[in-house]
Protein backbone atom coordinates (compact mmCIF):
# COMPACT_ATOMS: atom_id res chain seq x y z
CA UNK A 1 0.00 0.00 0.00
CA UNK A 2 1.45 3.20 -0.83
CA UNK A 3 2.53 5.51 1.87
CA UNK A 4 0.28 8.71 2.29
CA UNK A 5 2.10 12.02 1.49
CA UNK A 6 1.64 14.56 4.26
CA UNK A 7 0.91 17.87 3.92
CA UNK A 8 3.31 20.22 4.14
CA UNK A 9 3.56 23.10 7.10
CA UNK A 10 5.35 26.29 7.29
CA UNK A 11 6.04 28.51 9.79
CA UNK A 12 7.70 31.93 8.81
CA UNK A 13 8.45 35.57 11.12
CA UNK A 14 7.93 38.61 9.92
CA UNK A 15 8.28 41.96 12.57
CA UNK A 16 7.44 40.48 15.93
CA UNK A 17 8.69 39.09 19.39
CA UNK A 18 8.40 35.62 18.38
CA UNK A 19 5.66 34.98 21.25
CA UNK A 20 2.81 32.98 18.68
CA UNK A 21 5.72 30.77 17.60
CA UNK A 22 6.11 30.01 21.41
CA UNK A 23 2.32 29.39 21.74
CA UNK A 24 2.95 26.15 18.67
CA UNK A 25 6.09 25.03 20.93
CA UNK A 26 3.95 25.63 23.93
CA UNK A 27 1.65 22.67 22.86
CA UNK A 28 3.90 20.28 23.96
CA UNK A 29 2.08 16.62 23.30
CA UNK A 30 -0.81 18.13 21.29
CA UNK A 31 2.37 19.11 18.99
CA UNK A 32 3.86 15.93 18.48
CA UNK A 33 0.03 14.83 17.51
CA UNK A 34 0.34 17.62 15.02
CA UNK A 35 3.64 16.92 14.03
CA UNK A 36 2.41 13.42 13.27
CA UNK A 37 -0.05 14.50 10.67
CA UNK A 38 1.56 16.71 8.89
CA UNK A 39 5.77 17.45 7.46
CA UNK A 40 6.93 20.22 9.30
CA UNK A 41 8.98 21.49 6.76
CA UNK A 42 10.06 25.10 7.75
CA UNK A 43 9.99 26.05 11.36
CA UNK A 44 13.44 28.16 11.89
CA UNK A 45 12.05 28.63 15.84
CA UNK A 46 12.49 24.87 16.63
CA UNK A 47 15.03 23.63 14.20
CA UNK A 48 17.29 24.68 10.89
CA UNK A 49 16.04 22.03 8.75
CA UNK A 50 14.04 23.49 5.95
CA UNK A 51 12.15 21.85 3.28
CA UNK A 52 11.32 23.89 0.30
CA UNK A 53 8.04 24.65 -0.70
CA UNK A 54 5.07 24.58 -1.99
CA UNK A 55 3.45 24.40 1.18
CA UNK A 56 0.17 23.31 1.82
CA UNK A 57 -0.28 25.47 5.19
CA UNK A 58 1.64 28.29 6.10
CA UNK A 59 1.45 30.16 9.34
CA UNK A 60 2.85 33.73 9.63
CA UNK A 61 3.87 35.73 12.50
CA UNK A 62 4.87 39.67 12.22
CA UNK A 63 3.76 42.80 10.82
CA UNK A 64 5.15 44.56 7.59
CA UNK A 65 7.63 47.12 9.26
CA UNK A 66 10.26 46.85 5.88
CA UNK A 67 10.82 46.96 2.16
CA UNK A 68 12.12 43.57 2.50
CA UNK A 69 9.29 42.77 4.37
CA UNK A 70 6.91 43.47 1.94
CA UNK A 71 8.72 41.56 -1.03
CA UNK A 72 9.17 39.27 1.13
CA UNK A 73 5.44 38.45 2.07
CA UNK A 74 4.15 37.97 -1.08
CA UNK A 75 6.91 34.87 -1.98
CA UNK A 76 5.79 33.03 1.18
CA UNK A 77 1.79 33.50 -0.38
CA UNK A 78 3.29 32.48 -3.80
CA UNK A 79 4.46 29.55 -1.70
CA UNK A 80 1.70 28.84 0.06
CA UNK A 81 -1.78 26.87 -0.88
CA UNK A 82 -3.40 28.13 2.88
CA UNK A 83 -2.43 31.31 4.36
CA UNK A 84 -3.03 31.90 7.83
CA UNK A 85 -1.67 35.09 9.83
CA UNK A 86 -0.99 34.65 13.66
CA UNK A 87 -0.99 37.39 16.44
CA UNK A 88 -2.05 40.77 16.86
CA UNK A 89 1.07 42.19 14.45
CA UNK A 90 -0.06 39.81 11.36
CA UNK A 91 -3.43 40.69 11.94
CA UNK A 92 -3.50 44.17 12.87
CA UNK A 93 0.27 45.95 12.74
CA UNK A 94 0.47 45.13 16.14
CA UNK A 95 2.05 47.24 19.31
CA UNK A 96 4.78 48.57 16.36
CA UNK A 97 1.46 50.44 14.95
CA UNK A 98 1.94 52.67 17.41
CA UNK A 99 4.37 53.97 14.90
CA UNK A 100 1.63 54.65 12.45
CA UNK A 101 0.00 57.68 14.23
CA UNK A 102 3.69 59.93 14.65
CA UNK A 103 6.93 59.58 12.61
CA UNK A 104 8.66 56.89 12.86
CA UNK A 105 12.09 58.88 11.56
CA UNK A 106 11.65 61.20 14.40
CA UNK A 107 11.62 57.85 16.65
CA UNK A 108 14.59 56.82 14.90
CA UNK A 109 16.45 59.83 15.19
CA UNK A 110 15.84 59.85 18.97
CA UNK A 111 16.87 55.83 19.62
CA UNK A 112 19.85 55.23 17.19
CA UNK A 113 22.49 57.10 16.85
CA UNK A 114 22.70 56.53 13.05
CA UNK A 115 19.24 56.19 11.69
CA UNK A 116 20.20 56.71 7.71
CA UNK A 117 21.31 52.99 7.73
CA UNK A 118 17.75 52.09 8.87
CA UNK A 119 15.81 50.48 5.98
CA UNK A 120 11.84 50.85 7.67
CA UNK A 121 8.58 51.74 6.43
CA UNK A 122 6.32 54.73 7.94
CA UNK A 123 3.81 52.43 8.97
CA UNK A 124 3.52 48.91 10.67
CA UNK A 125 0.96 47.11 8.54
CA UNK A 126 -1.15 43.75 9.10
CA UNK A 127 -0.05 40.88 6.47
CA UNK A 128 -4.17 40.87 4.79
CA UNK A 129 -3.04 44.95 3.44
CA UNK A 130 -0.25 42.97 1.18
CA UNK A 131 -1.23 39.72 0.21
CA UNK A 132 -4.90 37.62 0.62
CA UNK A 133 -4.96 35.63 3.22
CA UNK A 134 -7.16 32.50 4.23
CA UNK A 135 -7.75 33.02 7.94
CA UNK A 136 -6.95 35.50 10.50
CA UNK A 137 -5.87 33.72 14.13
CA UNK A 138 -6.07 37.08 17.02
CA UNK A 139 -3.93 37.14 20.11
CA UNK A 140 -1.02 38.24 21.82
CA UNK A 141 -0.01 35.76 22.11
CA UNK A 142 -2.34 33.56 20.18
CA UNK A 143 -4.57 31.05 22.15
CA UNK A 144 -3.12 27.60 21.73
CA UNK A 145 -6.51 25.79 22.08
CA UNK A 146 -7.34 27.97 18.91
CA UNK A 147 -4.11 27.32 17.31
CA UNK A 148 -4.73 23.99 17.60
CA UNK A 149 -8.22 24.63 16.23
CA UNK A 150 -6.68 26.20 12.79
CA UNK A 151 -4.36 23.14 12.42
CA UNK A 152 -7.23 20.65 13.42
CA UNK A 153 -9.61 22.39 10.66
CA UNK A 154 -7.40 22.05 8.19
CA UNK A 155 -6.41 18.53 8.63
CA UNK A 156 -9.98 18.02 8.37
CA UNK A 157 -10.63 20.33 5.57
CA UNK A 158 -13.67 22.64 7.11
CA UNK A 159 -13.30 26.41 8.17
CA UNK A 160 -11.64 26.71 11.68
CA UNK A 161 -14.25 27.45 14.48
CA UNK A 162 -12.97 30.72 16.81
CA UNK A 163 -15.25 32.83 19.08
CA UNK A 164 -16.18 36.67 17.61
CA UNK A 165 -18.04 37.48 20.78
CA UNK A 166 -16.67 39.82 23.34
CA UNK A 167 -14.28 39.05 26.49
CA UNK A 168 -17.39 39.76 28.71
CA UNK A 169 -19.05 36.40 27.45
CA UNK A 170 -16.14 34.32 28.76
CA UNK A 171 -16.26 36.13 32.19
CA UNK A 172 -19.93 35.29 32.73
CA UNK A 173 -19.14 32.06 31.62
CA UNK A 174 -16.17 31.86 34.36
CA UNK A 175 -18.48 33.36 37.12
CA UNK A 176 -15.97 36.71 37.08
CA UNK A 177 -17.78 39.68 38.30
CA UNK A 178 -17.83 42.65 36.05
CA UNK A 179 -14.66 45.21 36.82
CA UNK A 180 -16.46 47.86 35.89
CA UNK A 181 -19.66 47.73 37.45
CA UNK A 182 -18.28 46.17 40.52
CA UNK A 183 -14.79 48.00 41.20
CA UNK A 184 -14.62 50.98 38.56
CA UNK A 185 -11.57 49.13 36.82
CA UNK A 186 -11.50 50.61 33.06
CA UNK A 187 -11.90 47.43 30.87
CA UNK A 188 -11.73 46.71 26.94
CA UNK A 189 -13.58 43.36 27.78
CA UNK A 190 -16.73 44.57 25.97
CA UNK A 191 -15.06 45.65 22.36
CA UNK A 192 -12.55 42.77 22.55
CA UNK A 193 -13.01 39.62 21.00
CA UNK A 194 -12.56 37.14 22.94
CA UNK A 195 -9.89 33.71 23.23
CA UNK A 196 -7.91 34.82 26.08
CA UNK A 197 -10.60 33.04 28.82
CA UNK A 198 -10.90 36.72 30.44
CA UNK A 199 -7.90 36.02 32.06
CA UNK A 200 -7.30 39.75 33.34
CA UNK A 201 -10.56 40.38 34.45
CA UNK A 202 -10.18 37.04 36.62
CA UNK A 203 -7.18 38.90 38.87
CA UNK A 204 -9.47 42.02 38.90
CA UNK A 205 -7.73 43.84 35.87
CA UNK A 206 -9.19 45.59 33.20
CA UNK A 207 -9.12 43.59 29.60
CA UNK A 208 -6.18 45.21 27.81
CA UNK A 209 -7.87 44.02 24.03
CA UNK A 210 -5.23 41.51 23.27
CA UNK A 211 -7.09 40.01 20.94
CA UNK A 212 -8.41 42.64 18.84
CA UNK A 213 -12.10 44.37 18.18
CA UNK A 214 -14.66 41.99 18.31
CA UNK A 215 -17.12 41.47 15.19
CA UNK A 216 -19.04 44.45 15.76
CA UNK A 217 -17.40 46.78 18.74
CA UNK A 218 -19.39 49.32 19.85
CA UNK A 219 -16.24 51.70 20.69
CA UNK A 220 -17.89 55.00 21.05
CA UNK A 221 -20.26 53.69 23.91
CA UNK A 222 -17.55 51.92 25.60
CA UNK A 223 -15.43 55.31 25.35
CA UNK A 224 -18.22 57.44 27.20
CA UNK A 225 -18.49 54.48 29.82
CA UNK A 226 -14.75 55.07 30.16
CA UNK A 227 -14.90 58.53 30.56
CA UNK A 228 -17.71 58.11 32.89
CA UNK A 229 -15.46 56.37 34.78
CA UNK A 230 -12.55 59.13 35.19
CA UNK A 231 -10.85 58.44 31.92
CA UNK A 232 -9.68 61.37 29.83
CA UNK A 233 -8.73 61.95 26.37
CA UNK A 234 -5.08 61.23 26.96
CA UNK A 235 -6.25 57.76 28.36
CA UNK A 236 -8.70 57.07 26.07
CA UNK A 237 -5.74 57.54 23.50
CA UNK A 238 -3.76 55.14 25.03
CA UNK A 239 -6.28 52.17 25.87
CA UNK A 240 -7.33 51.97 22.62
CA UNK A 241 -3.60 52.39 21.07
CA UNK A 242 -1.80 49.15 22.35
CA UNK A 243 -1.62 45.63 20.83
CA UNK A 244 -3.91 46.29 18.38
CA UNK A 245 -3.09 49.86 17.65
CA UNK A 246 -3.57 49.52 14.05
CA UNK A 247 -7.00 47.38 13.80
CA UNK A 248 -9.20 49.66 12.23
CA UNK A 249 -12.33 50.25 14.84
CA UNK A 250 -9.40 50.74 17.48
CA UNK A 251 -7.76 53.17 15.20
CA UNK A 252 -10.85 55.27 14.82
CA UNK A 253 -11.83 55.50 18.27
CA UNK A 254 -8.25 56.92 19.50
CA UNK A 255 -7.70 59.34 16.40
CA UNK A 256 -11.43 60.97 17.73
CA UNK A 257 -10.27 61.36 21.57
CA UNK A 258 -6.78 62.71 20.11
CA UNK A 259 -8.38 65.58 18.54
CA UNK A 260 -10.32 66.73 21.87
Amino acid sequence: MPRREKPKLAVFKLASCDGCQLSLLDCEDELLAVAGEVEIASFLEASRAVVKGPYDLVLVEGSITTPHDAERIHQVRRAARFLVTIGACATAGGIQALRNSKDVHEFARYVYPSPQYLETLNKSTPIVDHVFVDFELRGCPVSKRQLLEVLSAFLAGRKPVVPTYSVCVECKRRGTPCVMVARGTPCLGPVTQAGCGAICPAYERGCYGCFGPMESPNTASLARTLGDHGVDAPGLVRAFRSFNAGADPFRRESEIHEQT
